[in-house]
């Protein structure tokens, strides 16, 4: 039987992998796959951590339901049609900003993050109930307009997507 170290190291390189594979993929539906594929095994990293509601939401929600909503807009839209030029232009001045940002923070963690951090091992006490009240009572405007701004996006990609659309 494996060891969970040896299994954190499988999922953490497969994730990181899927990851690089999404963002140089030519192709926007197998890049699309392997979001979905990162999905699972960042659920693996949840299950590890003992954290198994949120590795089922993980598989349920994101590569289920939004995927899917992904997939939808993406066989919607018609790749040749989008301007390739101005993705390159913003590429080129975004792109290493974007890096620039994400170095100066990983620096800063790194920097400021405490090296000998200490674990109390006490039991998992959260029920269903527990997770899920306050997401339908303090949180429901958030979920509401999350709701909302993906019914909007899925909206636009229709009306973007008609074929007689100027």
């Amino acid at each position: 039987m494996w060891g969970q170290e040896t299994l954190f190291w499988i999922c953490s390189i497969a994730l990181i992998a899927c990851a690089l594979l999404v963002v140089f993929s030519p192709s926007t539906v197998s890049s699309a796959m392997f979001l979905i594929l990162g999905f699972f095994f960042l659920a693996g990293l949840y299950m590890l951590l003992h954290a198994f509601f949120l590795g089922v939401v993980q598989i349920l929600v994101y590569a289920g339901a939004v995927m899917v909503l992904f997939l939808f807009v993406i066989m919607l839209l018609d790749p040749k049609i989008i301007r390739r030029w101005w993705f390159k232009n913003a590429a080129i001045i975004g792109g290493p900003l974007l890096v620039a940002a994400l170095l100066v923070q990983v620096a800063h963690i790194l920097r400021t993050a405490p090296w000998h951090i200490t674990v109390d091992a006490q039991p998992l006490t959260g029920t269903l109930i527990e997770i899920v009240r306050p997401l339908f009572t303090t949180y429901l405007l958030p979920l509401e307009v999350t709701g909302l701004i993906l019914m909007v996006a899925a909206i636009g990609v229709v009306v973007l997507g008609r074929r007689d659309a100027p």
